[in-house]
């Protein structure tokens, strides 16, 4: 069955600053519950803010390392879901389940691609 990486990407600068009500962590957690239940769900997480992170890039043929806020990115990406499915459209109706758990204050974007299997 093929993976899918469903990349979940926040407005770090109007998301709540004090993150996720207690009745959102409720939905998705029945959710994760039941996409695990299910056998779909290979690994999901949250990720930490930009602020604790660091850009590597490779430009030139050398290394910089810029470490955050990456105040010149409005979206950044906030968590993530392995999943496996039985299609793309399976995957995708994981993923709008999971965005529609959040309150309409949310500006939440999911970019769902599959893995590259070898």
């Amino acid at each position: 069955m093929p993976r899918y990486l469903s990349m979940i990407r926040v407005d770090e600068q109007n998301a709540p600053p004090e993150g996720p009500s207690p009745e959102l962590q409720e939905r998705m957690g029945a959710l994760f519950e039941e996409i695990t239940r299910a056998g779909v769900m290979l690994d999901t997480a949250g990720l930490t803010p930009t602020s604790e992170g660091t850009r590597i890039t490779w430009s030139g043929g050398a290394l910089s390392y810029t470490d955050g806020p990456f105040t010149e990115t409005k979206e950044v990406v906030g968590g993530y879901a392995i999943l496996q499915a039985k299609n793309k459209a399976e995957a995708l109706e994981w993923t709008k389940r999971f965005l529609e758990c959040h309150e309409a204050f949310w500006t939440v974007t999911a970019e769902l691609r599959e893995i590259a299997e070898p």
